[in-house]
């Protein structure tokens, strides 16, 4: 593509965002659609947070994305929230209405999508979520308006978990939530249906660990990793070997790519699927 003046900019920022995959799928969802508009994506530290905005505003940035472990944190940079994302507290899309920055959030629906795609119904499960970030209140938030059973929560941080559990009864007072610890001995394991891990443990430069051992659980249960780069991450690697079925992050990432160029007004459609299955066959090359 040949870059001109008038070539329309949209970032990421976050850290890190080395092992990003979202430059590769905008890119070529701009390039599929003939855009000239090119994607880029820029680490940085948090005390770099409002001059980056600043500095978007400035240049006309038509929109980003926001990754780990900024999802949260963005919001009191931001002129406005929708109301999505202010019910889930963090931001991973933001677009540009004449010089004001409004944040979306793309994670819960494109997380969603996932199930969906492989028939599995939510309602009435009991969740295991790993993590308190960003992330972690999307998916809490999708999954509490979805009406699963319950909802455990173990974080490095028992402060971060109470939080969340507050945040998801608020939207659904009749799901159980369990705060846990990290060692999982106050939990339950054989009636967990589902482990979501939403930390950044198993990517780089984390991907020799795991954010939990899976000793315990019934045979049944699903472990859904949402990293995806490595697309088998550690977790993913010890659930296959002790006959679990496995979710990774790359549906998730790819549905809420599309969803967040909805919001920047370059796609029409929830989800477009010939965009979608176009990207999806690009993307192993950049797979570990």
């Amino acid at each position: 593509m040949e870059i001109k003046w008038d070539t329309k900019l949209y970032c990421l920022i976050g850290q890190p965002i080395n092992k990003s995959l979202s430059p590769i799928i905008h890119n070529n969802i701009f390039k599929l659609l003939n855009q000239n508009s090119i994607y880029l994506a820029f680490n940085i530290e948090e005390n770099e947070i409002k001059s980056t905005i600043d500095g978007f505003k400035a240049m006309g940035v038509e929109g980003f994305n926001v990754t780990i472990p900024y999802k949260k944190i963005i919001i009191k940079y931001l002129d406005d929230i929708s109301k999505e994302a202010s019910v889930i507290g963090a931001v991973n899309t933001v677009k540009n209405y004449n010089g004001k920055f409004i944040g979306y959030n793309t994670d819960a629906d494109g997380f969603l999508q996932t199930f969906y795609d492989n028939n599995i119904d939510i309602k009435n499960k009991n969740i295991l979520i790993i993590g308190a970030g960003g992330a972690a209140y999307a998916i809490a938030s999708s999954m509490a308006i979805k009406g699963v059973k319950s909802i455990n929560i173990a974080n490095r941080t028992l402060e971060n978990s109470i939080q969340l559990g507050k945040s998801v009864s608020k939207l659904n007072n009749e799901i159980l939530i369990n705060i846990v610890n990290l060692d999982l001995n106050n939990l339950n394991k054989k009636k967990i249906d589902i482990i979501i891990n939403t930390t950044s443990l198993g990517m780089y430069p984390l991907e020799n660990m795991v954010p939990l051992e899976l000793n315990g659980f019934s045979s049944s249960t699903i472990v859904y990793d949402i990293i995806y780069k490595p697309c088998e991450t550690r977790l993913i690697r010890e659930a296959k070997f002790k006959g679990f079925r496995t979710l990774n992050g790359l549906s998730m990432l790819l549905n809420q790519a599309i969803l967040s160029q909805n919001i920047w007004g370059n796609l029409d459609g929830k989800i477009n699927i010939e965009i979608f299955k176009k990207i999806e066959g690009i993307l192993p090359s950049y797979i570990e």
